[in-house]
């Protein structure tokens, strides 16, 4: 079943030229992409395989056997998976971010260092705030200083017991959280061979430093509480050797390349081992200390020391922010510039995002559990550096959605116009019957065009996020936010005090949005096709930042669609690749793996593709112009490539090719790939038919009469090379 044959039964097409089409990210039925009601596996497993239609459906009418990859349900698999997974967020754009990095070599290592240096700072962070609840809420004030409502004063049955007990008991619970990110990172099992990408075994060597870290974080947050009554000699060295401990995690994170270079990678892997394994030992000795002390704890309404280190956590984050924005818009000022969607800005954009949002889901769990315990009553609310981040996550929030309002009033007329000389350039000559159908398409075309618009809006977005999280420094000076509001505008506390409760609703509305949306994702095809992107992009690559990301479904995906390639170039004449969305970009990476004897029996066909209009502009580094050049010699420029300007997503790759348009040089391959495709192909109704015909917009339309004329222009390419 495995080994490329046709199933039984099955009668090749006259030419012996495969279709193999792979869809982008609505993760449609097998059904579907091939345009037939009934189908059947030929190779694969249930999360990705490969699919033929049985029986005399099984080519087309152009003469070529049809097969469809579909690999829809490898980024997420089962409901409970993705639900988990949404918790992972902030953790899976710290890992995007350091794929955008820029095309420098130096800055690109300096965004790679502060990239993965944020990415642990969002693991301690986790663990701060899941400490918040555990040792701060529950051990300290519920079972102490301020007895929450019941049931939650007799917790486990401590309340009563010694302080150290009780903080020792309950720090069971941060390790247990760590424990949680491990098992959610855990990697699922993909086909034997040779992965896609050669950063995987990184995710080892991350996973003992990050683990380290936790540890190491969780330990001082216990010794601080400890020493603030007083120190003793073993907490001085418990303090000092779990300080060391989080110094050589940031250490070996912060030399450019010691994680990736063949020659340190032995050194590293033992390095991670047996920092994690002293982290593991400190930790044992921590508890035991904190639980065996029976000296007498100072009294506080919180934990002594806590907020020191969340205002130390968050503080970082903002630091190591404001660098790799720095970095990378010094990097940007000294090279070639693209106002559509800046090149390399990428990283700071989505690093800011991951940053702030995951503050915020730090700042909103540590809120709603006081809330739902009712341990902060009487005491000032929250701990400061919380009541801060919530804060800023509303406000520049709320800039945000203002923003991309008054983004979208201002840019119509701009987009507007442009949108109009399109349209007049294809229907020149409208009818008074179809002025209503001619404004309709415009406006489809001048809102595909909004995303033009949008390195504009996100790099403004994370502008606005970088001055939220410049609060950090008001957190310093022990100042909350209704102290800072009543000395500036005289407003009563209860002002700020509401805001801070909306800020945490909102974070809360956030939360459940996405899982909703992970349920969605699955239910609504809908919702998949115009949300699912995010989720594909952001799982597509691999972990070489965070290793408690979710796993990258291309290091599977890829390598078994150019084993297949390879597989049916030895039982047929040709394949022509034919791939939609983000299904263009994994045939790309599959090109760039096929051996050349493989290579010259493959013919390439994309449309809808991003490969350049996103692609290109967001991971820079990685693919590039360059690459997509290696591309189209890969396969001897038989490349063809369909686009609308209806398209919200996908686009030209080398050359509009619009009409008016200079013509293409003659000597440049890769100026006759890009293929324009009007949209729609007209604006009534033919005779005899009742409706007009649609817009297309980012639709596939492998049955598209524009397709099928691709599809046999490539493949009499194919018959060409092969001599047929």
């Amino acid at each position: 079943m495995d080994d490329g044959s046709a199933p039984q039964g099955e009668r090749p097409g006259r030419h012996d030229i495969v279709e193999l089409r792979v869809h982008g990210v609505s993760g449609a039925r097998p059904e579907r992409i091939l345009g037939r009601a009934h189908v059947t596996q030929v190779a694969g497993d249930r999360s990705g395989g490969f699919h033929r239609p049985d029986g005399s459906d099984a080519t087309e009418p152009d003469g070529l056997t049809l097969e469809a990859y579909r690999w829809g349900d490898l980024p997420s698999g089962t409901v409970a998976r993705t639900l988990s997974l949404v918790f992972l967020l902030p953790f899976m754009l710290s890992n995007v971010a350091v794929w955008m990095r820029p095309t420098g070599r130096r800055s690109g290592a300096g965004v790679t260092v502060l990239c993965r240096l944020l990415a642990l700072n969002l693991t301690v962070l986790y663990v701060v705030s899941i400490s918040g609840v555990a040792l701060d809420l529950l051990a300290w004030r519920c079972l102490g200083a301020a007895p929450c409502r019941a049931p939650f004063d007799t917790v486990a049955g401590l309340d009563g017991r010694q302080v150290g007990i009780r903080l020792a008991v309950l720090a069971l619970l941060p390790i247990a959280a760590v424990a949680f990110l491990r098992l959610l990172g855990t990697r699922r099992p993909r086909p034997a061979g040779n992965p896609l990408w050669a950063v995987e075994p990184i995710v080892g060597r991350l996973r003992a430093i990050h683990v380290a870290a936790a540890f190491a974080v969780l330990d001082l947050t216990l010794l601080m509480a400890r020493t603030a009554g007083g120190g003793t000699a073993s907490t001085a060295v418990l303090l000092a050797l779990n300080a060391a401990v989080l110094l050589v995690c940031a250490g070996l994170l912060a030399v450019p390349g010691l994680l990736d270079r063949a020659a340190t990678k032995r050194m590293v892997t033992r390095a991670g081992s047996a920092v994690g394994a002293v982290a593991f030992g400190l930790s044992a000795a921590t508890l035991l200390t904190v639980a065996l002390d029976d000296r007498a704890w100072p009294s506080s309404d919180g934990l002594p020391g806590y907020d020191a280190i969340a205002n130390w956590a968050l503080l970082g984050q903002m630091s190591l922010l404001v660098a790799l924005s720095g970095l990378v818009l010094w990097h940007h000022g000294r090279g070639e510039r693209d106002k559509a969607l800046p090149r390399g800005l990428g990283a700071a954009v989505v690093a800011a995002i991951a940053v702030g949002l995951a503050a915020a889901l730090a700042a909103d769990l540590v809120y709603q559990s006081g809330d739902l315990l009712g341990g902060y009553r009487g005491d000032g609310g929250p701990p400061v550096p919380y009541q801060w981040a919530i804060l800023s996550f509303f406000l520049h929030a709320s800039a945000g959605v203002m923003l991309c309002g008054a983004l979208t009033l201002l840019s119509r007329r701009r987009r507007w116009r442009a949108a109009a000389a399109i349209t007049d350039r294809d229907f020149p000559a409208v009818t008074p019957s179809a002025a209503g159908r001619l404004r309709q398409v415009t406006k489809t075309v001048a809102r595909a065009r909004f995303a033009e618009w949008l390195g504009l809006l996100a790099v403004t977005y994370a502008a606005l996020a970088v001055i939220g999280l410049a609060t950090g420094l008001l957190r310093l000076f022990d100042l909350t936010p209704a102290q800072l509001v009543r000395s500036l505008f005289g407003l009563r506390p209860g002002a700020v005090d509401r805001v801070l409760a909306m800020g945490s609703t909102l974070v809360a509305v956030v939360v459940v949005a996405l899982l909703l949306g992970g349920v969605f994702a699955y239910r609504t095809a809908w919702f998949r096709r115009h949300v699912g992107i995010l989720w594909d992009l952001g799982t597509f690559w691999p972990r070489a930042a965070h290793p408690f990301a979710p796993p990258s479904y291309a290091d599977r995906a890829v390598p078994e669609l150019a084993d297949r390639i390879t597989q049916l170039t030895e039982r047929h004449r040709g394949v022509l690749l034919c791939g939609h969305s983000h299904g263009s970009v994994l045939l790309a990476l599959a090109v760039l793996r096929l051996p050349p004897r493989v290579r010259q029996r493959v013919a390439l066909l994309t449309y809808g593709s991003p490969l350049d209009r996103l692609y290109a502009r967001l991971f820079p580094a990685y693919l590039n112009e360059k690459v997509l050049r290696t591309v189209g010699e890969r396969v001897e420029w038989r490349w063809l490539n369909l686009w609308r300007d209806t398209d919200p997503v996908g686009g030209w790759i080398f050359a509009a090719n619009r009409p008016g348009d200079p013509p293409p040089d003659p000597a440049d391959p890769a100026s006759r790939v890009d293929r324009r495709l009007r949209d729609p192909r007209d604006l009534l109704a033919s005779p005899g038919e009742r409706r007009p015909p649609p817009v297309r917009g980012h639709h596939p339309g492998e049955s598209d009469p524009e397709f099928r004329a691709a599809v046999r222009e490539l493949a009499g390419r194919l018959l060409d090379t092969d001599g047929g």
